[in-house]
């Protein structure tokens, strides 16, 4: 079933029915490092955005976004946007990265301030890149 079907407006998930839904060991690990690194806590928000709606897990610190998480059967979205700040950064370090992001950047536009990575969790490699990137988006100011 879709996510945004299963769990409505008016059906705010747990954090437990997110990661049986998601049913991947990759979702607590993002969440585990992210909660670790940076001290900061989950926050569930609802979106009706046309894109990805329903609920997803936003992680901010000091009022700026670190990424937000989409949950998907099997697998999880991560949107990360790399802005103007952290372009530069990251094109030095765009092929330490997996195949599957360095080509993700290069085919999303720079809009509305920033790149707007709609990430595909689906394996480690991937997984850290993610960590990677907001590491990259904690540390610039």
């Amino acid at each position: 079933m879709e996510w945004s079907k299963k769990f409505e407006q008016a059906a705010q998930p747990s954090f437990e029915e997110i990661e049986a839904f998601i049913g991947s060991n990759l979702w607590q690990g993002l969440n585990s490092a992210l909660q670790e690194r940076y001290r900061v806590m989950p926050a569930l928000s609802f979106s009706k955005c046309a894109a990805q709606p329903g609920w997803n897990v936003k992680y901010k610190k000091g009022g700026k976004s670190l990424c937000t998480l989409y949950p998907m059967d099997g697998f999880f979205i991560a949107l990360v946007t790399i802005g103007n700040k952290e372009t530069h950064e990251l094109e030095q370090t765009l092929s330490s990265y997996s195949e599957y992001t360095q080509d993700l950047y290069r085919r999303t536009s720079f809009s509305c301030g920033g790149r707007w990575l709609m990430i595909n969790v689906t394996e480690k490699a991937i997984l850290n890149d993610v960590v990677n990137l907001v590491d990259l988006r904690a540390r610039t100011k």
